[in-house]
This record gives structure tokens, sequence and C-alpha cells, in this order.
């Protein structure tokens, strides 16, 4: 016998004797993360700096491993860090708590990366 599903923002499925709830759109959006290869990722978020930073650069032209701020990298400052959270949490739904976590998160584009997956894998 095949179990009922009932389609809404949020489904109730009840297979066997147990019952579990979850978030349609929240699945949704983890699966479209789960298929998106790393590179994507990576691409995602050097697109997402030079827009929402408007910086004089290309996506192509920022590497994996450079840092984001200070003289030898990107040049970004404070008010950008307080941007780019502000981007990360709408682009890819992930906040970041605090300074300290601001600081190790948000070096360089692979940093970024990890902290994303990390946070997603951590949500699921």
């Amino acid at each position: 016998m095949r179990p009922r599903i009932a389609f809404a923002a949020t489904r109730r499925i009840k297979p066997d004797s147990r019952s579990y709830t979850f978030d349609q759109t929240r699945d949704l959006r983890q699966d479209r993360a789960s298929f998106m290869p790393e590179l994507d990722l990576r691409a995602r978020i050097k697109e997402m700096l030079v827009k929402n930073l408007m910086l004089q650069v290309t996506p192509e032209q920022i590497g994996d491993d450079l840092p984001l701020f200070g003289a030898n990298g990107l040049g970004l400052d404070s008010i950008d860090a307080l941007e780019l959270v502000v981007s990360m949490e709408k682009t890819f739904g992930v906040g970041v708590p605090s300074s300290e976590v601001a600081g190790k998160a948000l070096q360089t584009v692979n940093t970024i990366h990890d902290y994303i997956l990390e946070k997603r894998s951590a949500a699921a």
C-alpha cells in the first residue's frame, strides 16, 4: 500500500506506523544544493562577491585561495565584510553568527565554500 501524501508548504507522510514532517521548501533547497558541483558553488560565491560588493574584477580573476581582506588580496574592509555576510544569507541561506566565526569563514573563496557546505550539512 502506498503512503498517502498531502501537498502543501509542509507535508506529513505516514509510512508504516511512524509519521514525520518535513519542510518542502527547505528540502528542495537542500536537494538542489546537494546536486550542485563544488566548482559551481565556488563560481556562485565569486559571482556574489563581484556583484554585491561591486568589485572591479571578474569572477574568473578571483582565485579560490586569494585572501579577501588585506593588501595582498582583494582588499576588502569591515564594511565589505558586513555586506558579504548579508549577501551570503540572501544568496545561500547561510548566516554568520559572530565576528569570530566571520574571521575564520570569510578568509577566501575556499573558506566560504567550506563554511556553506558545513552549515548546510548541519541543517540537514
